[in-house]
C-alpha cells in the first residue's frame, strides 16, 4: 500500500517534492521533544491546491498526515507518532505583501520568524511574536503553537496578530478565515480557532499578520539578585507600580552558569538569580519610565546594569536564547515544560521546584517569561539512569498538579502535543474535552491530520514523556 500512495503522490507533486529515502526521512522524525517516529515519506508542497490535492488522497487511503514547519516544537506535535507523511512548509516561504499604510502583511506558512521580523524593520514595522527559536522557526509553526515570547508581558502572542489565514482542512478543503481590517464580526471566529490547535484542524496555507510601528528607543536592563525569592517576588509589585516593560526575563542560578561565558557585562559570583527587563517607546517614554524604575528600585537589594550600546543588548539576548541548547551542558536528556502561574504565585512555582529538585536529587532550572508568569521548568536527567528517569517523571507529575493548585495552566505557549496529553484531564473538564473532540472530527472526521496528538485518548510513543 505505501509503495502504491509514494507512486501516486509522485504523480501528483513531482519527484523532487517526495522523499522516501531512510536517511531523508530521519530528517523528519523528531522535533524539539527528543520523541522519534520514522514517517513512510516527507512532502514539500509549494501551494494550498498541491496541500488540498495531499489531503484528498489522504482521506481516500486512510493515512496520516503530520504537518511541519522547521521542527522546533518542544512537545512532540509534528513526530509521526502513528507513521504516514510528513508534510513540510519550507517551500512555502514567500513574504507575499506588507501593506504599510494599513499595517499588515501575508505572508506563507514557511516564512522564518527572524527573516519577516528583518523585513519589517527596514519599513519602521514590528511583528511583536519574538520566539527563542526566531532565527529558524516558521509562521505556520507559530500559528500551531500559538508561539510567545519574550515581548508576550507588553505586547502578546501569535493569536494576537494573526488576524486571517487561509487553511486547508482535514478532508482537503480550502477555507479562507478572517479580516483585513481592525474590526470584523462575522460569523464565528475561526482563525483564532485555528491558531494553537497543532495542526489537528487545519494545515495554514497563508497568514495575514497585524503589525505594529517600530518604537524609536529602547533600555536594556539586568537587575541582579543575591536571593532568588527577591527577583521573583519582585515582578508583580514591579508591573503593579506602572512600569510597562517590552519584556521581563528571569534566570536562576544554574540558568545564569550555562550562558555565563557568553555575557561580558559583569555578573557577581553570588547573583542567584536575575531579571533581563527592556523598555521601549519614544525616548521620552523611555526616560520616563526609566526614572520610574530607578525611584522604584531605589532601596531594594539589587544591583543594576544597563547595556551601553546595541551590542551588549544583543549579546544579552544571545545568551538568554541560548539557554535551553546549553542546559545539555548539565545533563544528556531534560523534561521542559512551559507552565503558567499568576505572577503573584511565581515564587510559590519557583519555591516548589528547589524542593523538588533536593527530594528527587535532580538538577531542576526555572527560567522565562517572568513578566506574564510563564516559567520554562527544566528538569535535567540521564534516560539511561532508572532512578533518575523515575525521579524526573515524578517532578513532571507533581509540577503540573502544584501548577493546577496555583491558578495556572500546563502550557504557555508549546502546546499538548504527546508530552502533555495525559495530563490534559488535569486542566480540561470532561464536557470541554468532548466539544474539542467534536471540533476535531468536524474539522477532520477521519483523524488524519497529525493523530495521535493533545487527546489524551491517542497516546504517542512513550520516550516523549
Amino acid at each position: 500500500m505505501h509503495r502504491k500512495i509514494i507512486r501516486e503522490l509522485r504523480t501528483l507533486l513531482g519527484k523532487d517534492q517526495v522523499q522516501t529515502a531512510p536517511e531523508e526521512c530521519a530528517c523528519y522524525a523528531y522535533d524539539g521533544s527528543g520523541g522519534t517516529a520514522p514517517p513512510w515519506a516527507v512532502l514539500f508542497p509549494r501551494s494550498a491546491a498541491q496541500i488540498a490535492t495531499i489531503m484528498q488522497l489522504a482521506n481516500q487511503h486512510r493515512f496520516p498526515v503530520i504537518p511541519r514547519g522547521a521542527g522546533s516544537g518542544m512537545t512532540g506535535g509534528a513526530v509521526p507518532v502513528q507513521g504516514g507523511v510528513v508534510l513540510v512548509t519550507s517551500r512555502m516561504n514567500r513574504i507575499l505583501e506588507i501593506d504599510t499604510d494599513n499595517m499588515i502583511a501575508v505572508a506563507e506558512p514557511g516564512v522564518i520568524t527572524g527573516e519577516l521580523q528583518q523585513a519589517l524593520a527596514k519599513r519602521g514595522l514590528m511583528y511583536p511574536p519574538d520566539p527563542a527559536s526566531l532565527k529558524f522557526c516558521t509562521l505556520g509553526g507559530n500559528a500551531a503553537e500559538c508561539a510567545g515570547g519574550p515581548s508576550a508581558v507588553k505586547y502578546g502572542v501569535t493569536r494576537d496578530y494573526i488576524i486571517g489565514c487561509q487553511a486547508v482542512t482535514g478532508t482537503g478543503e480550502i477555507i479562507r478565515t478572517g479580516v483585513r481590517t481592525e474590526k470584523g464580526v462575522t460569523g464565528y471566529d475561526l482563525t483564532h480557532l485555528l491558531i494553537g490547535s497543532e495542526g489537528t484542524l487545519a494545515i495554514f496555507t497563508r497568514l495575514t499578520l497585524r503589525l505594529l510601528p517600530l518604537p524609536e528607543a529602547r533600555a536594556t536592563l539586568l537587575l541582579l539578585f543575591t536571593d532568588i525569592g527577591e527577583a521573583v517576588g519582585l515582578v508583580a509589585e514591579l508591573l503593579r507600580a506602572g512600569i510597562t516593560p517590552c519584556t521581563l526575563e528571569y534566570m536562576d542560578q544554574n540558568a545564569i552558569a550555562v550562558v555565563r561565558e557568553r555575557i561580558t557585562m559583569p555578573i557577581d559570583a553570588q547573583t542567584r538569580a536575575l531579571l533581563l527587563l527592556e523598555i521601549d517607546g519614544t525616548s521620552e517614554t523611555v526616560a520616563e519610565q526609566l526614572h520610574r524604575l530607578r525611584a522604584f528600585l531605589r532601596h531594594r537589594p539589587v544591583q543594576v546594569r544597563m547595556a551601553d550600546s546595541e551590542t551588549e543588548r544583543a549579546e544579552l539576548w544571545q545568551a538568554r536564547r541560548a539557554i535551553s541548547p546549553a542546559t545539555f551542558q548539565l545533563k544528556p536528556d531534560k523534561i521542559s515544560e512551559d507552565v503558567v502561574v499568576p505572577r503573584s504565585r511565581i515564587p510559590d512555582l519557583v519555591s516548589f521546584t528547589m524542593e523538588l529538585a533536593r527530594e528527587l536529587d535532580l538538577i531542576i532550572l526555572t527560567f522565562g517569561h517572568a513578566g506574564d508568569g510563564n516559567i520554562h521548568v527544566n528538569i535535567m536527567l540521564d534516560r539511561s539512569d532508572p532512578t533518575e528517569l523515575h525521579h524526573a517523571r515524578q517532578a513532571k507529575k507533581r509540577l503540573f498538579a502544584r501548577v493546577m493548585e496555583l491558578g495556572g495552566t500546563l502550557s504557555g505557549e508549546h502546546g499538548i502535543g504527546t508530552t502533555k496529553s495525559s495530563f490534559l484531564p488535569l486542566e480540561i473538564d470532561p464536557p470541554t474535552m468532548a466539544l474539542m473532540q467534536g471540533i476535531k472530527k468536524l474539522f477532520d472526521p477521519n483523524n488524519i491530520l497529525n493523530p495521535g496528538k493533545i487527546f489524551p485518548s491517542q497516546q504517542g510513543d512513550g520516550k516523549h514523556s
